[in-house]
């Protein structure tokens, strides 16, 4: 029985990604089963290999963003490296990059130089505002791209500055928009043989996140400003997090479902009550509302009893788990939300799985990643079939560059 190929196994995508959004992509693409090269251009490496825990040169930020992923280090200031990386073009199929607009083409593998040399290549280069427009110079992060969209204008309490989300919610948004578009071009390079670009901006993907905002801002400019609404929904209600006797409680319902709190509460009078009657009467008694709630939460001795009580009736909620809360949920666990993995003397810990799942390949359970150029060999033979002498002298010329440590394996996922 011939062996089954993982979805996109027999691509191969050349990475000169760094930090978390073009690392992202890539890794996805990886999971998926694309031969990813990353390139790095020091014996340090990316930047994220001195991130999170490290511990003898490794790091887990480094696991988590760029496992399933080979590394292939280069001195990108020799010519000679240059010259390797663009006769492997005619065997790559993807390009992804997150350099400052310019900086690939600078370095000489923009897209217009690629696509001369393999007219069916897919590159993907993803920034902060995008390769064109008015702001397209600048440089830049996760909370740049917040800041510019106006989403971290709606993120906090209503009386003080923004509050900055510690989790990069853009960078990982924007790193699976990108792979998904990657998917994409390759579908339609499939139908048509044609290759194309990707623009890919943190902007664009976290002005893509309102849901409700932008229209009605546009249609009545200067009367409708949205507000923070710091620990409440500012425009539905009930929708926010309130307080239980040990931690928290996320509530969160539409007007068909309100009868169902009240039945849980034992409340029936409050379905009557003009304070509570519709979404508006309920925003314009937001405070009123979590004081009745709260004083119900307090009559249970824990968050969980109070969530049993709403579960039966199916009313929306959830706890506000802290982290370690999450990560040891049964469900996760299950699920492959949750991984375990090993990485060398790191020992074992646990990493976020992939966003979605299939139904003909579970999440892969044999990740690794890799040292700085602890595939160089394999990789020059394989793509350029290199020997090994060409490729001790590449070393000699510090074309080349390695790191002692090897690749590690991970341990398969809980």
């Amino acid at each position: 029985m011939a062996k089954k190929l993982r979805m996109l196994e027999g691509y191969r995508v050349l990475d000169f990604t760094h930090f978390v959004a073009g690392p992202t992509c890539t890794r996805i693409l990886g999971e998926m089963g694309a031969d990813v090269i990353k390139i790095e251009r020091s014996a340090s490496g990316d930047h994220v290999r001195q991130l999170g825990l490290v511990r003898d040169g490794l790091s887990t930020y480094y696991f988590q963003h760029n496992h399933s992923k080979r590394c292939l280090a280069l001195d990108l200031r020799k010519p000679r490296a240059r010259e390797l990386i663009l006769a492997m073009i005619p065997k790559i199929d993807v390009v992804v990059e997150n350099f400052a607009p310019g900086v690939i083409a600078e370095m000489g593998f923009g897209y217009h130089e690629l696509s001369k040399i393999n007219p069916g290549i897919i590159m993907c280069s993803v920034s902060v505002a995008g390769q064109t427009g008015p702001l397209s110079y600048k440089p830049g992060y996760d909370y740049l791209g917040a800041s510019l969209s106006g989403v971290l204008d709606q993120i906090g309490e209503p009386d003080r500055a923004p509050s900055v989300p510690a989790m990069a919610i853009g960078d990982v948004s924007t790193g699976v928009a990108s792979a998904m578009a990657v998917g994409f071009a390759l579908l339609n390079r499939e139908r048509t043989g044609e290759g194309q670009y990707i623009d890919a901006s943190l902007l664009d993907t976290y002005f893509h996140m309102h849901e409700l905002t932008v229209p009605v801002v546009s249609l009545r400019p200067g009367k409708f400003v949205p507000k923070r609404g710091g620990s409440l929904h500012p425009t539905g209600s009930p929708c926010g997090v309130f307080k239980a006797p040990d931690g928290y409680v996320f509530l969160i319902l539409q007007q068909h479902e309100i009868g169902r709190l009240w039945r849980a509460m034992k409340r029936p009078e409050l379905a009557e009550d003009a304070r509570f009657k519709t979404n508006r009467d309920r925003i314009k008694n937001n405070q009123e509302f979590k004081r009745i709630f709260e004083e119900w939460l307090a009559t249970f001795p824990d968050r969980d009893s109070a969530i049993k009580v709403l579960d039966a009736e199916r009313v929306p909620c959830a706890p506000v788990y802290k982290v370690e809360e999450a990560i040891a949920q049964p469900h996760m666990r299950q699920r492959k939300t949750v991984r375990r993995v090993k990485y060398g003397s790191i020992g074992e810990f646990d990493i976020p799985g992939m966003p979605v799942k299939f139904s003909t390949w579970p999440d892969r359970t044999d990740l690794k990643a890799s040292a700085v150029g602890g595939d160089n060999d394999a990789i020059l033979n394989e793509v350029l079939g290199f020997t090994p002498a060409q490729i001790a002298a590449l070393y000699q010329e510090n074309v080349l560059i390695s790191a002692p440590a090897p690749s590690l394996e991970a341990k398969p996922g809980a």
